[in-house]
């Protein structure tokens, strides 16, 4: 659940583009290998960099919330998406596999302890990966606060943030056999994995274009045309981990597993006006979570490329920077 729209806008928050030192494709096994790159300072504070979706995967511009000269950024694109390969695979491919690859990457490169930074689907993974090993850790900043339960999933596909942009929803819903429509994470489940092609792509650019659509606060409700192997990539990934409640034991493990965090602190930066992921989520989280700090940004939504956002990501950086 992350979509990068409009990145101009927030540029005059970012660090000049940084070009990576170092590019490697990591084989994790299973069968899939993962594309891992570094910049800035070689032997600065490591920060890893979590994507959203599933499946989104990682953009140059994402290098650009970290002072080059104080941080060793770490990007990756996990299983499935971006440059890593085999593309839209489903295969071997559940959030304890990225986990594993995040460990894999960590002992790799030579990292002790490390920022881990993610923003939506990538908060997610953050927490997951925080609660499982919580002595890696030396921060977590979090963006826009998904943590994969079941009510966040019926808010998003079934109708609640389509009550505010009910001709938006209708055009996601309309390829959906009224028959279908109680549950729509299943309903376009069998049309991504349909096997046909066509099929595929036209269900996997209108599951992208219904959460694109609702990316930022000054939304005009449209989500445009994302390319047709992006959005198949997308699509699959993000539909298998939500039809498999993100591979997690229970409903509501996050928030039950919260207290292994308590010697790791956390930020969370949260748009008040989310519709993907609304801010109720990151205010019961900062709540539970003793050492977390909540910034909430008053008019912005749920993009990292929301100015509000990207003003506070960087500034949160910085303030981490002088420790």
């Amino acid at each position: 659940m992350d979509k990068i729209s409009g990145p101009k806008s927030a540029v005059q928050y970012l660090y000049p583009p940084v070009e990576p030192f170092d590019r490697r494709m990591l084989d994790v096994g299973d069968g899939h290998e993962v594309y891992v790159e570094q910049s800035g300072k070689p032997d600065g504070v490591p920060v890893i960099v979590f994507h959203g979706g599933p499946g989104g995967g990682c953009s140059p511009a994402m290098r650009r919330y970290f002072d080059p000269e104080t941080y060793r950024i770490i990007l990756f694109d996990q299983r499935g998406c971006g440059r890593s390969k085999p593309h839209a695979s489903v295969e071997a491919n559940t959030t304890w596999h990225l986990v594993d690859d995040i460990e894999l990457i960590r002992t790799t490169l030579g990292i002790d302890r490390c920022i881990v930074f993610g923003g939506s689907w990538g908060a997610t993974l953050a927490l997951i990966y925080g609660i499982t090993h919580p002595g890696r850790c030396l921060h977590l900043v979090l963006r826009g606060v998904f943590t994969m339960t079941q009510a966040e999933l019926d808010w998003f596909y079934g109708g609640g943030a389509g009550r505010f942009w009910p001709e938006t929803w209708a055009r996601f819903e309309n390829l959906i056999p009224e028959d279908e429509r109680d549950d729509m994470i299943a309903a376009y489940h069998r049309r991504l994995f349909s096997g046909d092609h066509h099929t595929e792509v036209l269900h996997a650019k209108a599951w992208s274009g219904w959460e694109n659509a609702l990316a930022t606060v000054r939304s005009t409700g449209v989500g445009g045309d994302s390319p047709a192997d992006y959005a198949r990539a997308f699509a699959r990934l993000e539909n298998h981990y939500f039809i498999n409640a993100g591979f997690l034991e229970h409903d509501g493990w996050i928030m039950d597993n919260i207290d292994r965090l308590r010697l790791v602190p956390g930020t969370i930066v949260q748009g008040r006006y989310d519709m993907i992921c609304p801010p109720a989520t990151a205010y019961a989280l900062s709540n539970a979570w003793h050492g977390c700090r909540l910034h909430m940004i008053p008019v912005a939504g749920h993009a990292l490329s929301e100015p509000g956002i990207s003003g506070e990501l960087v500034r949160v950086m910085d303030r981490l920077r002088r420790g």
